[in-house]
């Protein structure tokens, strides 16, 4: 029970010290997780491609996908920003919304029904930004914005905690973050923590990069830790950390709806590529009709 007590105080004061690093910007992100059968893979990116197109016209939810390209393959990641929880109801309406206004009700729901017939299984996710473990990261939601909207591809490492040692955790990401931040290394690793839909103690570490040849110029740890860092940071991750993986990502702008201000940051990607693909999609061919003996 006082680990739970604690554990719920220490997630107030989270919420509260990163609302206050960055109060007008979103603090919470909306994920939902599709794994997808190989073999209906064309049937989801065709239903998805709808999906987004409804939201566009309709000026419904917005979310950025990506996909898994190195990692466990055809998962795709549905990304939205939500400033509260109370910004999930919110976004949840606006989509409901745009889907009938495009399709009407009935059409909607055999439209999901078609969907979930795709996948092997999902997942939903609620992220919480931790700005205050963050290196070098964008100090106003303008800067952020254009950080998102010029990316092509994400990495993130998962990391799962040992039960009772997520402080020892972030105090070693507190001295890493200082040791980054005092050698002015721009190099934004943006972190956020699990807040629901996973059992355990979990959090991200996250880089955008606009190619994947981005990564060749990340800095090396031991050149800015040292020997002295190094052993700390290693005698932390053996004490701390029960597991991690890393997986690389590329965006989907064809399966997108991004915000204004990220989509601003990069029309020829998020706006204009996924036009191009909406209007690439073949049209149906007319039924053909049995030719009529003379």
């Amino acid at each position: 029970m006082n680990r739970l007590v604690a554990a719920s105080l220490l997630a107030f004061s989270v919420v509260s010290l990163a609302s206050a690093q960055m109060p007008d910007a979103p603090q919470y992100l909306d994920i939902y997780v599709a794994k997808v059968k190989p073999e209906r893979r064309a049937d989801f990116d065709a239903i998805c491609r709808k999906i987004a197109n409804a939201n566009r016209s309709a000026k419904g939810d917005t979310w950025l996908a990506r996909q898994v390209e190195y990692g466990e393959n055809n998962t795709v990641y549905f990304v939205s920003q939500r400033q509260d929880l109370g910004a999930i109801d919110q976004g949840s309406a606006a989509f409901i919304n745009a889907m009938r206004q495009a399709y009407g009700a009935e059409a909607w729901k055999k439209m999901e029904q078609d969907l979930n017939a795709t996948l092997v299984s999902s997942r939903a996710e609620i992220r919480r930004r931790r700005m205050d473990l963050s290196i070098s990261a964008p100090q106003d939601p303008q800067s952020f914005a254009k950080l998102m909207g010029a990316a092509r591809w994400v990495r993130e490492t998962e990391i799962r905690i040992r039960p009772g040692h997520e402080a020892q955790f972030e105090e070693e990401v507190k001295a890493v973050k200082a040791a980054f931040e005092k050698n002015n290394t721009s190099w934004p690793i943006l972190i956020s923590q699990l807040a629901a839909g996973q059992p355990g103690v979990i959090y991200y570490l996250t880089v955008l990069q606009p190619s994947l040849a981005g990564y060749d110029s990340a800095p090396k740890l031991k050149d800015i830790l040292g020997d002295e860092g190094m052993a700390a940071l290693a005698k932390s991750s053996a004490e701390d950390i029960l597991s991690e993986e890393t997986t690389y990502m590329r965006y989907l702008p064809e399966l997108s709806n991004p915000p204004e201000e990220i989509a601003q940051a990069g029309m020829d990607f998020w706006r204009l590529k996924a036009a191009g693909m909406a209007m690439a999609q073949p049209k149906p061919k007319p039924p053909v009709r049995a030719a009529t003996a003379q």
